[in-house]
């Protein structure tokens, strides 16, 4: 990923803090459910092109805009359905203790949550899902960079919290949907995922050179 341009990481308010928190925010709502209308549309006619030509994620996000303007919403509805839900195991598990120990709720899934108190964070009683869903993960991260408590919400908690917690699992989810043959909308999903924490990555790896 040696094209991938690291994000600007400067003040924790500038507008490309608030972009990247917005990311997170869209890759939550699109991973835990399937768009609502109102993103549906917002999709639909979201611009493709990146502030300087030939940007890394320009790709990638015109593919998934592209696939929101060719699919309707009821077809992205049963493809999360096919992928994700269904009765019993689904064909694709969104858990991160899945793709590293290979089963739900193990080490790493406690590893979380011991790491999440420390945050001060814990899982709504609403919320079914546990807490290493890739959505849940993502949420965090949008707090992360975006909370008003400077003390938790800073570069060093997005390093440890992405490199701990994502980094380890996100590119075998992304092979996970990207191979299944239903994969359409999600395929785009995933391949922008892909590309925008390469991105992340890269940017925290610059902070310790």
């Amino acid at each position: 990923m040696s094209s991938a341009a690291a994000i600007n990481w400067s003040t924790p308010d500038d507008s490309e803090e608030l972009a990247r928190a917005e990311v997170y925010g869209l890759l939550a709502s699109l991973y835990y459910a399937p768009p609502s209308t109102e993103l549906y549309e917002q999709l639909r006619v979201a611009v493709t092109e990146a502030p300087s030509a030939g940007g890394f994620l320009e790709g990638s996000w015109s593919e998934l805009v592209a696939a929101s303007r060719r699919l309707g919403l009821a077809e992205i509805d049963a493809e999360y359905g096919a992928l994700f839900g269904g009765v019993g195991k689904p064909e694709i598990f969104l858990y991160g203790s899945w793709f590293i120990a290979g089963y739900l709720n193990q080490k790493p899934l406690a590893d979380l949550r011991t790491d999440l108190a420390q945050l001060g964070l814990e899982r709504a009683d609403a919320v079914l899902e546990t807490e290493d869903h890739i959505a849940s993960l993502c949420e965090v991260m949008r707090y992360l960079i975006a909370g008003e408590d400077l003390t938790v919400s800073n570069l060093a908690s997005q390093q440890r919290f992405f490199n701990s917690h994502m980094r380890p699992w996100i590119d075998a989810l992304c092979d996970a949907i990207c191979a299944h043959p239903r994969a359409d909308f999600y395929r785009a999903l995933a391949g922008f995922t892909r590309d925008f924490c390469a991105v992340e990555a890269q940017g925290f790896d610059l902070l310790e050179a």
